[in-house]
């Protein structure tokens, strides 16, 4: 039986589920990318793969925002806001994060693996998670730089410290290595903005739907520009090279829905352990062109899971 002052197991258990939500968020981001990649390299572009994962996203959005109540309710309030300006054009632009997540999905992680890509994702999105909590870019309001919080980024760098040693970093070009360090800080800063957006429309459908459609514009024209000298590749056979988009739905309506509960940092910790475990699974299942270390990347699992525990245990809201 639980004290006055400890909490029952019921209310441990609805406190642990938006963490275990973050994680299913990471999980669900590894599947994306070891699919954009793979479809990147059947095509030898990734901006075509990109193209087709947001635009099938959207495809799915749009279906769903006009058959349920809830989307076309959402949709309404978007409108209403942006007319009378109390939604503001910065937090309709998460897209473009999105657009670069999944066009360098498919230009490195067919390449380096998913485990190597996560990491570098890890480092820039924790960090950039702990910045945008204290500055109170978060929906979850200004949240403190406490101990705990900061012993936890200090873990998840750690795992990627673990990661980047060995021969496996020597084989992929310094772009490859660089290039998710800048997509982990726009996902944690895409994550604060749908979450803004969720929370101004009081629909996760809609701000997903908001995400997908920026996202959309943004790589079609890119890959309109290029067209005429990357020219036309036949599209692969196998199906399920092809289910990012519907995957990426998933991950992105949780993630604005979990922002405004847990803030960015602890949201980013959780999903970077689910990438973690993911990307372990797929690289041994689906091996990369350059394979990482199964025991570097179960250690580094088991380090950040001690951020994630740290972190979350020890979160609290500055006054």
């Amino acid at each position: 039986m639980s004290t006055p002052d400890q909490p029952s197991p019921s209310r441990r258990a609805r406190g642990l589920a938006p963490v275990a939500g973050a994680i299913a968020v990471g999980v669900l981001t590894a599947i994306q990318s070891r699919l954009n990649g793979g479809l990147g390299a059947a095509l030898d572009d990734a901006i075509v793969a990109a193209v087709i994962s947001f635009g099938s996203g959207l495809a799915i959005m749009v279906a769903l925002a006009a058959a349920l109540p809830a989307g076309r309710a959402g949709v309404a309030r978007l409108v209403r806001g942006v007319r009378a300006r109390d939604i503001p054009w910065w937090i309709l632009i998460g897209g473009a994060a999105g657009a670069l997540t999944v066009g360098s999905q498919g230009a490195v992680v067919g390449v380096i693996g998913t485990a190597l890509f996560t990491v570098g994702v890890v480092a820039g999105q924790t960090l950039s998670g702990l910045i945008l909590d204290r500055v109170g870019y978060s929906p979850a309001g200004v949240t403190a730089v406490t101990v705990p919080r900061v012993v936890g980024v200090a873990l998840a760098l750690a795992a990627v410290t673990v990661s980047l040693t060995g021969g496996t970093v020597a084989q992929a070009p310094l772009w490859m290595l660089l290039l998710p360090l800048l997509v982990g800080a726009g996902l944690a800063w895409q994550q604060a903005t749908n979450g803004r957006l969720q929370r101004a429309t009081a629909s996760a459908m809609t701000a997903t739907l908001v995400n997908f459609a920026g996202g959309t514009v943004v790589l079609g024209a890119i890959a309109l520009v290029r067209a005429p000298l990357a020219g036309v590749a036949p599209l692969p056979a196998d199906p399920w090279l092809y289910l990012g988009g519907a995957i990426g739905v998933a991950y992105i309506a949780l993630s604005a829905a979990l922002a405004p509960r847990i803030g960015v940092l602890l949201l980013s910790l959780g999903s970077v352990l689910g990438m973690l475990v993911g990307s372990l699974a797929l690289d041994l299942l689906w091996p990369p062109a350059v394979p990482p270390s199964p025991v570097r990347s179960a250690i580094t699992v088991a380090v950040a899971c001690v951020g994630v525990t740290i972190a979350a245990v020890g979160r609290r809201s500055a006054r």
